[in-house]
């Protein structure tokens, strides 16, 4: 059974995202795809400063199995990549919702309030539909 902390919000596509307190949003993968993915071996995070719409691809982890597209979840500007992660690509299997981020994002004006966003109840519910 994957961890799903009720404090986040989700995407259906196993993002996670995080409201910081001053403004940006930190975005992971959920420990559901980090499950499925099994151990990471390559993560490439997007550079500060690029411009990302939702919905796009923009980060891309790698495991022994496959390699997977990580999306934007809303309109906005990437404010950092984990650094860590091009070292430590690990750190996303063992520690998803806290040093294993992949990005934090300035949202676009409106874009978090447009963005569809899942409670963690809900996506409990995505994640039973797809029997996990």
């Amino acid at each position: 059974m994957s961890t799903v902390p009720a404090d986040l919000k989700y995407t259906k596509s196993h993002e996670w995202v995080r409201t910081r307190a001053d403004g940006t949003v930190e975005v992971g993968i959920t420990d559901h795809a980090q499950n499925a993915l099994g151990d990471l071996v390559f993560v490439e995070v997007p550079q500060a400063g690029r411009v990302v719409k939702a919905g796009e691809p923009c980060a891309v982890v790698e495991s022994v199995k496959a390699a997977s597209d990580v999306y934007a979840p809303f309109a906005g500007e990437v404010t950092a990549g984990n650094p860590r992660l091009s070292d430590e690509p690990e750190t996303l299997n063992t520690d998803p919702y806290g040093e294993g981020w992949l990005m934090r994002l300035r949202p676009a004006p409106g874009a978090l309030a447009a963005a569809a966003l899942l409670s963690a109840a809900d996506y409990q519910k995505v994640l039973e539909a797809q029997g996990g």
